[in-house]
Parts: structure tokens; C-alpha cells; sequence
């Protein structure tokens, strides 16, 4: 039908535009955070913008979603404002109509927000933080930078460097603090260099100053030294056993039912259940006085998905701390927002309101023409 052909052509100029906009905001608020998260040693500033690809990854499923949810809002607005749906009405159909034509469109990007949920999410989540696990489990020399307070990889020590050589296995005015067995442990010194004895590897500073103290207790022991070494580069970190689990794959999670994994199940599958059940919502609250225009539509379509998505959040949140079922969390608010939506679009297609219902419930008046004449 032609007029299906040119409601999915404005839903896919609707949609693409909203699509790019929405993804340059996400980028630039992810971009500001990753750089954030770079000044504070978490993410290696050489890896930002892959940390930022595989954050915009994990988000799509959002972003699609909203999407389509603004684009059917908008293209139905139109159509009441321009009175499209005037002849669409006309022809015999009415609101429930437009179902068929809205999912031709949508089923897509339906298949594409289940996708993104269910194993882009956790895949990117993983790689995000198996590179963030390497950095922080880079060595103490791999910490320094030139000028910059650096703390070791088990927060035991404090590193500064003056100035760093070419062969970066030298420096200048090298100061180290660190806290070990109760003792606190401050050591300064003009020059340092790296020396590697076996696989091990030392830092052998020269001409400087050592000041010792045990911690609580006022004793204060100084000494001086024309060469001391101090080893370096120990890992202290290891490899997280288990991921968590917005890292773990969807079928982990079903392997292992408990709590924590049972919310993060329901808050991918909440994903593609909310996406099918905004299109719906969609066609339920589309304006339909074409004089009142498309904003008032658009304000309340944000709204719902905002509302929709903190329940989400909230979902996650109740099942994790086992507050609520899975099951019960999954029947109750989607098949509840699935079925409200429907009577909501019930009672548009056959024009019901609380005036019309009231009046079929009151009882009509008889008047006696005998009587009265």
C-alpha cells in the first residue's frame, strides 16, 4: 500500500536523523568521562577512544531504542497536524491499523537492540575492562610520569620524578614514599636508574636521603646513602577471577542464577521487552488535535521513556538485592505497561472517553406528551 510505503520513508528519515543526534550527544558526555576517568590513572589516555567505541557500543541499545520511540512520535504528530490521518480514517481504518505498518519498519531494529543487549553489552563491557585491568596492572616505572605524583599498582607507594631521560632507565630528583609492615618509609635521592638482575628488577638511586618511622609512634630514624637499591615492578594486582557481571555473557548468567546475575538478565532482556513495548505507546499518545502541534506529544513521549528507564534501573537494583522476583519484576511491569498501552490504544481507535461512558451509563429520560399537552 502506497500509504504504508511513505509512513515507513518519514519513519526512516525520522529515525536516521534522531539516531546521528542522539549518538553525537552520547560521544561527546562518553568522551568527557573517559577523559575524566584518564586524568585519574583508571583508563590509559592512549586507549580513550577505544574506551569511548566499545562505551557507545554498550549504549546502542538505548540509543536505538529512543530512537524509534521519538521517530514514531513524531512522524504520527505530523501526520495528525497535516491531516494525513483524516483520510487515513476516512478509509476505513483506524489507529490499530498503523500496527502493521509501524513493525514492518521497526522489526529490525528490534532484532538489532536484542542483539546489542544480549551480547554486544557484556562483550563490550568485557573489553573495556580487560583493558583497564592492564593498566592497572602495568609496573611501578610504567606509572611514572615526569613532573606527576604516581601511586603504585598496590597503593603502597608514591612515585615523583623531576625529569625523565631519553632512555626513559634514568631520571633526576626522584622522591619515593611508601608504607610497608607499619613502617612509613620516605626516600629521596638526585639520580636513578634501572637495573635488571635475573628477571628481577631494581631501582638503584644515588646519593640520597632515607627517613624511617613506625607508624603511631614518634621515633624518626635518618640516613644517608651513596648508592641504594629497591625493587621494583612487583604485580600486586591480579586478573579479576570473575568478571562482574554486566561483563559475564548471557548465557553465564543463565548458568548461574543468583541475584546480582539474575538483575543484570532482566535489565538486557528489559531492553528489547521496552522497545517493543514503545511502539506501541508510541501510537497510543501521538497528538491528535492537529491545532495543539507536536510538542506537547514529544514532552510526554520523553517523559514515559524516562519514566520507563528509571524503572528499569530500579528493576536491576530490586532483583539484585533479591527485593523482587525475576519473574514476577518481568510479568509485572512489561505485561503491565504492554497491556496498559493496548487499552490506551483501544480506547482511541473507538474513540472512548469518561463523557461518552457516562453517558451511555445514564439512563435516558421519557417524558409523557399526553400529561404534558
Amino acid at each position: 500500500m502506497l500509504f504504508h510505503s511513505s509512513i515507513r520513508k518519514e519513519l526512516a528519515r525520522g529515525f536516521g536523523a534522531t539516531l546521528v543526534a542522539l549518538i553525537t550527544i552520547v560521544m561527546t558526555m562518553m568522551l568527557i568521562r573517559t577523559l575524566g576517568q584518564a586524568s585519574k590513572g583508571s583508563v590509559n589516555p592512549s586507549e580513550v577512544m577505544m574506551v569511548l567505541g566499545y562505551t557507545v557500543l554498550g549504549y546502542l541499545p538505548t540509543i536505538l531504542t529512543l530512537s524509534l520511540f521519538v521517530a514514531t512520535v513524531g512522524t504520527l504528530s505530523r501526520m495528525y497536524k497535516d491531516s494525513e490521518m483524516v483520510i487515513w480514517f476516512a478509509s476505513g481504518y483506524g489507529l490499530t491499523g498503523l500496527l502493521r505498518p509501524l513493525f514492518r519498519f521497526a522489526w529490525p531494529i528490534l532484532l538489532a537492540v536484542a542483539a546489542f543487549a544480549l551480547v554486544v553489552w557484556p562483550w563490550s563491557n568485557q573489553q573495556i575492562q580487560d583493558m583497564k585491568d592492564r593498566y592497572e596492572q602495568r609496573g611501578d616505572l610504567e606509572r611514572i610520569a615526569p613532573g606527576q605524583f604516581q601511586e603504585s599498582a598496590n597503593g603502597n607507594r608514591v612515585f615523583f620524578i623531576d625529569k625523565d631521560s631519553p632512555d626513559k632507565r634514568s631520571g633526576n630528583n626522584v622522591f619515593i614514599s611508601s608504607i610497608d609492615h607499619g613502617k612509613e618509609t620516605v626516600t629521596s635521592a638526585r639520580t636513578a636508574k634501572i637495573d635488571d638482575v635475573g628477571d628481577k628488577r631494581f631501582l638503584i638511586l644515588n646519593n640520597g636521603q632515607r627517613l624511617e618511622s613506625t607508624l603511631g609512634q614518634p621515633d624518626l630514624k635518618v640516613s644517608e646513602f651513596k648508592e641504594y637499591g629497591t625493587r621494583i615492578g612487583d604485580n600486586a594486582m591480579g586478573a579479576l577471577d570473575t568478571p562482574p557481571s554486566r561483563a559475564r555473557a548471557t548465557l553465564d548468567l543463565l548458568r548461574d542464577p543468583n541475584p546480582l546475575n539474575l538483575g543484570e538478565l532482566a535489565w538486557r532482556l528489559s531492553l528489547s521487552l521496552a522497545a517493543l513495548n514503545f511502539i506501541v505507546i508510541a501510537l497510543a499518545l501521538s497528538g491528535g488535535n492537529p491545532r495543539s502541534g507536536r510538542g506537547g506529544s514529544m514532552l510526554f513521549a520523553l517523559f514515559a521513556f524516562i519514566v520507563y528507564y528509571n524503572l528499569l534501573n530500579l528493576g536491576q537494583t530490586w532483583i539484585a538485592t533479591g527485593a523482587v522476583q525475576f519473574g514476577r519484576f518481568m510479568l509485572g511491569l512489561h505485561g503491565g505497561v504492554f497491556l496498559l498501552a493496548l487499552v490506551w490504544l483501544t480506547a482511541r481507535h473507538n474513540h472512548w472517553s469518561w463523557r461518552s461512558l457516562l453517558l451511555r451509563r445514564k439512563p435516558a429520560q421519557t417524558f409523557d406528551v399526553e400529561s404534558a399537552a
